[in-house]
């Protein structure tokens, strides 16, 4: 029987397949993607795909379906089982795969899963997905066979590979972790059992439920449990992972929120130490503090395009030993393989602390206090964000206004700056401005404001800008 199928058009994403499991998202559906990049692989005369699956409860049976779809395509499954992304990038990194799909909805609520793939050693995203789908409808899929699967226990090589880039010495930490019920839960007890330092781990049972709190560390929200923790404890640190512990979430030992280019900046600067003049890689979204800071540290600061996908990428191109993004996404070239990996960002950042004089906290208070604005998403049709921000870049270069055209529009004035973005996962468009005083803010948000008003778009909510970041 020939083999056809149709996926609900809102799981095609950017970077990676994403839906509502028994709505938008079916056991088919893994099966399908199975066929078809099992199909992908064979072409490019591959045959061996690594699998892995995060804690969810619809997890397993996406997986075994996935499994069935490879094999229908002649490939071998090399099943690694449960735990969190990072892990899956370091199987097919060190195993040399010639694939790998990770089950996993990330961080999205329980009802939600989908997968994220690997080709090679290189990262499956954009128009590779939105083929997946074409190929699926078209039935274009090589000859059906009988492929094979065997069960890869890596767990214990990755976590020693974790250990093994450990430079803090033996200083004690008192070290307080959030899993968030996460998929990193067995690998970090793991991890800890062997870290010098006292270590408390929160929500470390892995429960697709997520029955603490939604396992997002860069909303401020989730992190009120860990916060409690670290100043009850007087903790050196607290550091949280997301739903498949691809990002990482970080508070210092007053419980204050380090964001994500605050945590760049201390990683920079020491990454600077031992490749000194390096490409560091940030997103849009990042402070002009961050960028500042690499230069003062002897780097090379590049602004980069939003989404995992694309600094891994433009990484690879760079040579580039380091990059991250707000949401917490950070990526290891150096001593690594320059995959996003929460739990070696945070084995790394340890290392830091450790080798620190002072507190993290001194760190975060040393560091220009810049005031700024959430991150604020709006509704905007997916037919018309893209048009909006070409729009407001055509009457901003008529202004002879200083604009970075990267991704989206971010503009500087003499008050900071303020951007203006598609979202490439939603009919979203993001805002967000930084400025060093509050009326120069209130200057930037009028002139967003503006942009938007001439696109006859309605203003944004910007409650909730904090200070000091």
């Amino acid at each position: 029987m020939a083999f056809t199928h149709r996926f609900d058009p809102t799981v095609l994403r950017e970077y990676d397949i994403r839906g509502i499991i028994g709505r938008t998202l079916h056991e088919a559906d893994a099966f399908a993607i199975g066929r078809v990049f099992g199909s992908i692989v064979a072409q490019t005369g591959g045959k061996r795909v690594a699998v892995g699956y995060d804690g969810r409860l619809t997890s397993p049976a996406l997986e075994q379906a996935l499994v069935n779809g490879l094999k229908a395509s002649g490939m071998e499954a090399l099943r690694i089982g449960r735990g969190p992304t990072p892990m899956l990038y370091y199987t097919a990194t060190k195993l040399e795969t010639d694939g790998a799909v990770m089950v996993t909805g990330s961080h999205n609520p329980p009802d939600y899963n989908g997968f994220k793939m690997m080709l090679g050693r290189k990262p499956f995203f954009g128009a590779q997905i939105r083929q997946i789908g074409d190929l699926a409808a078209a039935g274009t899929v090589v000859p059906e066979a009988e492929g094979t699967d065997q069960t890869v226990d890596i767990m214990e090589d990755y976590v020693a590979r974790l250990l093994a880039d450990w430079d803090g010495g033996d200083r004690m930490l008192k070290v307080v972790w959030d899993n968030g019920n996460g998929a990193a839960g067995e690998v970090l007890q793991k991890l800890v059992a062997s870290l010098p330092g006292e270590h408390t781990v929160l929500n470390g049972a892995i429960d697709g439920t997520f029955p603490a709190h939604h396992p997002d560390p860069t909303v401020p929200a989730n992190l009120v449990q860990l916060i409690a923790e670290v100043r009850k404890q007087k903790a050196d640190v607290g550091i949280a992972f997301d739903g498949d512990a691809d990002r990482i979430g970080l508070v210092d030992d007053h419980g204050e929120i380090l964001f994500g280019d605050q945590l760049l900046v201390l990683l920079s600067r020491d990454v600077l130490k031992e490749n000194p003049g390096a490409t560091i890689i940030a997103d849009v979204k990042a402070s002009q503090v961050l960028f500042d800071e690499v230069g003062k540290a002897g780097g090379s600061p590049l602004m980069w395009k939003t989404g995992h996908s694309l600094i891994k990428s433009k990484m690879a191109e760079t040579g580039s030993p380091l990059a991250g993004e707000m949401s917490g996404h950070i990526f290891f070239a150096d001593r690594w393989y320059g995959f996003d990996d929460a739990l070696y960002a945070a084995v790394r950042t340890l290392g830091i602390i450790a080798r620190m004089n002072g507190k993290v906290s001194d760190f975060r208070i040393a560091l220009p206090n810049v005031i700024n604005t959430p991150e604020v998403r709006f509704d905007c049709d997916d037919a018309r964000k893209f048009a909006v921000i070409e729009e407001v870049a055509a009457r901003l270069a008529a202004e002879g206004a200083k604009v970075s055209g990267t991704d989206g529009v971010r503009v500087l004035t003499d008050d900071g700056w303020w951007l203006l973005r598609a979202s490439n996962t939603q009919a979203v468009l993001v805002a967000r401005a930084e400025a060093t005083t509050q009326d120069g803010l209130e200057r930037l948000k009028a002139a967003l404001v503006a942009q938007l008003t001439a696109s006859g778009l309605k203003e944004p909510d910007f409650s909730g800008s904090h200070s000091g970041h």
